[in-house]
């Protein structure tokens, strides 16, 4: 048998199964003429985040709000035919609908005429929102509760009158039956379902910000989303499948932002090992550099300040301790510049680098032993293997990370967009920058997704293997590493910055790609790399905070790059001006919103609040975009062919129809 009947004997096996599915003509044609209808609806709305850092709040109210879309599709229906503060009142309803209904509940007189008004106008947004898509998407969106009841008004006919008593009385019985209620929280979160078709979040949900954890539950119930891995994220991935550098890394940041509650209470991580080590060490130690970041009405943690500094100090010293193991073992990472603690002159509390000396602001090394200053003690060692128990075992914090990796990935492509956290690493001749692993050379998207398939490998495989071990490694590359696309920069300063006030060594020089950010060329060659149309697509990115304030624009090339990292997270405002960007991506094109700084919930819902945003159209197209232009289109047009093969097949009597 040659290979040609080998395909033809494949090919038929396929046409069976197929025809399974598909077991008459009738039912062939029928599916093609669905599928064709589909690829002419408009492309659902993208919406994409990035740079989270645990503000849960901001990142509540923007996924709720979809970045203004809720509040563009309440103008669209009832313009002028509303009040503003009927429309402000609506909003509100429709992002905080439990919240907002109690508030309501006590303060109406007539509640029964509210509910009335209100859910009417909540279905004629459901009723808008849900026109670009088929009746099919629509019913597997809908709440199991009011399933029927919401796809019967959602399909009322206006200009029919035979069914306007039908309606009403729908309506009314709702209301009679006291589940009008239920029906307004149900109706307000379809919308919000209904306005965003994907989410996109790119990278960096933890650390700085309180809870990550509410932010990354609130994205497993999220019905269609993917993530790009951040920095900060592989880090925290690191810590969970027991890397001990990424471990201390970690417990360190969150010292220093004091956010050990997320380790703690709803993690689970028992830090009372730190908390007693730190005091045996650092008992008269005023751990001065080492103060957290602390809001002034904490006052609580302000009573607890001294010790957390402490813990904070015993961490850090740790951490440059634990990450000689990985740089000597792994000498193809090229981290020898991170050994500093042997470059410390202990008698004079100085340290030299680069033929430069400078003076130490602390020289308080209790656990530290001049002559071997990487040696672990006792106390240290049985520290760290507690903590890597603790990160391993808890539960929570296993399912956060299982999540990251099940929606994430290094980099995306999607609907003509190339979307990844960082950067690409490149040299100054726009050269894309190798790296030797297991003797072979990788650069480029090779080297993304071989980066991604190690860290899956060190955190999933169960055998203590060499393999599982350089994945292990890979992932703590990737928050510190020169090539890493998730640092972007030349070498971390995390020494420098704690005892030398020298600010001049402090500073991290970024690489070569965020020099050319701004270059049509560059963002082509990357573009090309991924095997991108270099006319159509876009690089989105996020990690380096766009200074608005200082006049920088967030559309690189222009608009080949896009980079919406405006500041989500408090602690970079003050360099932005502004409380972050997303993206929206609708069948017109891409637009750019801008937030102002969020309050909080409880004024967004006290005072029906929204959060100021600020539209920048980037791309506007003069033809809609269908879900034909889209990657699913793609799909869908394969299954086409496909059924169109398998009629001709039917018609051939090559396949029997199953009638």
């Amino acid at each position: 048998m040659n290979k040609n009947e080998k395909d033809d004997i494949k090919e038929l096996k396929y046409f069976k199964l197929l025809a399974k599915q598909y077991p008459t003509i009738a039912a062939a044609s029928t599916e093609i003429i669905n599928l064709e209808a589909i690829l002419n609806l408009p492309k659902g709305t993208e919406h994409f985040l990035s740079d989270i850092h645990g503000e849960y709040e901001h990142f509540i109210h923007v996924l709720r709000n979809a970045s203004g879309v809720v509040k563009r599709k309440i103008e669209d229906v009832f313009g002028n035919s509303l009040l503003e503060s009927d429309k402000k009142s609506l909003a509100t309803l429709i992002y905080y609908p439990e919240q907002k209904l109690d508030i309501v509940l006590k303060d109406e007189n007539d509640i029964n005429d509210w509910y009335k008004i209100t859910l009417n106008r909540l279905i004629e947004i459901c009723r808008y929102s849900s026109s670009k898509y088929t009746r099919s998407k629509v019913r597997k969106a809908l709440p199991v509760d009011f399933a029927y009841i919401i796809e019967e008004l959602l399909h009322e006919q206006f200009n029919g009158i035979d069914k306007q008593e039908y309606y009403d009385r729908i309506i009314t019985t709702i209301i009679d039956i006291g589940r009008a209620k239920e029906f307004i929280i149900a109706l307000s979160k379809l919308i919000q379902r209904l306005v965003i078709d994907r989410l996109h979040i790119i990278g960096d949900i933890y650390d700085r910000g309180p809870r990550p954890d509410i932010i990354l539950d609130t994205l497993i119930d999220y019905h269609s989303v993917d993530i790009q891995w951040g920095n900060h994220d592989i880090l925290w991935m690191g810590a969970a499948a027991g890397v001990k550098p990424c471990i201390a890394n970690v417990v360190r940041i969150s010292t220093r932002y004091a956010n050990l509650d997320l380790i703690e209470e709803i993690y689970g991580i028992n830090l009372l090992p730190l908390a007693t080590f730190a005091l045996k060490y650092y008992k008269d130690d005023p751990c001065k550099g080492f103060m957290p970041k602390v809001k002034e009405e904490n006052s609580a943690l302000n009573q607890e300040i001294e010790l957390v500094s402490k813990m904070h100090k015993a961490i850090t010293v740790l951490q440059f301790k634990l990450e000689k193991e990985i740089i000597d073992r792994r000498p193809e990472f090229e981290l020898e510049n991170r050994l500093l603690l042997d470059k410390i002159d202990y008698k004079k509390g100085t340290i030299k680098l680069k033929e430069k000396e400078y003076k130490l602001n602390d020289t308080n090394f209790p656990t530290i032993n001049p002559n071997d200053p990487y040696e672990l003690t006792t106390d240290e060692s049985i520290l760290i293997d507690k903590l890597v128990f603790s990160f391993t075992n808890s539960e929570k914090l296993q399912k956060h990370i299982r999540f990251l990796f099940s929606k994430g990935s290094m980099f995306l492509k999607c609907n003509s967009n190339l979307l990844f956290h960082g950067c690409i690493p490149l040299d100054d001749n726009l050269n894309f920058k190798s790296m030797k692993i297991h003797g072979k050379e990788y650069k480029g998207k090779k080297l993304m997704e071989k980066f991604d398939s190690l860290s899956r490998e060190g955190y999933f495989e169960k055998v203590d293997n060499q393999g599982k071990l350089y994945g292990m490694d890979i992932m703590w590359y990737l928050w510190t590493g020169t090539v890493s696309p998730l640092f972007g920069k030349e070498q971390m300063r995390t020494f420098e910055r704690y005892f030398i006030d020298d600010k001049e060594s402090h500073i991290e020089k970024k690489t070569s790609y965020y020099n050319h950010r701004d270059s049509e060329k560059m963002c082509n060659i990357v573009l090309e790399e991924f095997g991108l149309n270099t006319k159509e697509s876009i690089i989105i990115n996020g990690h380096v905070p766009v200074k608005k304030k200082e006049g920088e624009s967030p559309i690189k090339a222009n608009g080949k790059l896009i980079v919406i990292d405006g500041g989500f997270s408090k602690s970079y405002q003050k360099q932005t001006g502004i409380a972050g960007y997303t993206l929206i991506y609708n069948s017109y094109g891409l637009q750019i919103v801008s937030h102002e700084h969020f309050s909080s919930t409880e004024e967004s819902i006290m005072q029906e609040k929204d959060i100021l945003s600020t539209i920048m159209v980037v791309e506007q197209k003069l033809k809609r975009k269908t879900v034909g232009d889209t990657d699913i289109g793609m799909e869908l047009k394969n299954q086409i062919k496909d059924l169109k093969a398998l009629l001709t097949i039917y018609r051939k009597g090559l396949i029997k129809e199953m009638r």
